[in-house]
């Protein structure tokens, strides 16, 4: 395994954080698993364990099978016991084909133990088909009209007739969505979790939508908190969370943070 890297700190830390932000790609991500090199991680997995955690892919279906194939890659030269693959929701809406992604993990890419997590964006679409209206009109607003096109649906298509129309296939796969997965010390979510709320406690409104207090919060959340959701030009990384929504379908990278022992390594693509 390659020697991790220092985390910055000090002076260091201080620039980093005060960087113009882009969204040319997190600093520190490799662009394949073969170039790819570790830091410290704020939390641990048992040995012989691995996870790759994907952000949020946004129909960007190009990436997600890029990043597929990298990991497939890195489990070929680096093969580990216990794999596992965690997408962190929001599969659809904003980039180019929300349909092509669903298809693509239904279809059971790439062929390694996988959980999928539901987002807000599957939420909303969600709760659309059974009837919500607001919700509906919300989706549609949030890049909902782009996603029924990939799927070759007219985007003003009455909202009673959209669960009809969309794959059965497709439909199934949204609606076996889990809400939290926990490894080791992380927990996975999309979006993050109440500070001060017992994880059996949290609401789906907060597991899929909440930003603060969740994203300022230094106080012990009980796991070190994987999430996507809040979108930035980088990674995030602190003593109780892992950010990796770093802007794909909206002009960044799709981030997968590959997390083994207390090492973090990072693939944007």
């Amino acid at each position: 395994m390659r020697r991790p890297a220092r985390r910055a700190t000090g002076v260091r830390a201080a620039l980093d954080a005060a960087a113009i932000p882009t969204w040319s790609g997190p600093r520190g991500a490799a662009s394949s698993a073969a170039s790819m090199h570790f830091t410290r991680a704020p939390g641990s997995l048992a040995r012989g364990r691995r996870v790759y955690a994907i952000g949020d892919i946004h129909g960007c279906l190009t990436q997600l099978e890029q990043l597929h194939a990298e990991i497939a890659g890195d489990l070929a030269a680096r093969p580990v016991p216990a794999p596992l693959l965690i997408h962190l929701g929001d599969y659809i809406d904003n980039g180019p084909d929300s349909a092509g992604v669903i298809e693509h993990l239904v279809s059971g890419a790439p062929a390694i133990p996988r959980v999928d997590l539901v987002g807000d964006h599957e939420r909303m679409l969600l709760d659309a088909l059974d009837g919500d209206r607001a919700a509906a009109t919300d989706w549609l607003w949030a890049g909902g009209r782009a996603a029924l096109k990939s799927w070759s649906l007219d985007p003003d298509l009455p909202r009673e007739e959209w669960e009809a129309a969309l794959p059965a296939a497709h439909v199934a796969f949204l609606r076996g969505l889990k809400r939290t997965h926990r490894v080791g010390d992380y927990l996975f979510v999309h979006a993050g979790i109440r500070p001060g709320v017992k994880l059996a406690a949290q609401t789906l409104d907060d597991l899929t939508g909440i930003r603060q207090p969740f994203l300022w919060t230094e106080q012990n959340l009980g796991a070190i908190v994987v999430h996507g959701h809040s979108a930035g030009p980088t990674v995030t990384r602190t003593d109780n969370r892992i950010g990796l929504d770093t802007g794909a379908g909206m002009g960044g990278k799709l981030t997968c943070a590959v997390l083994e022992d207390d090492l973090i390594g990072l693939i944007a693509v």
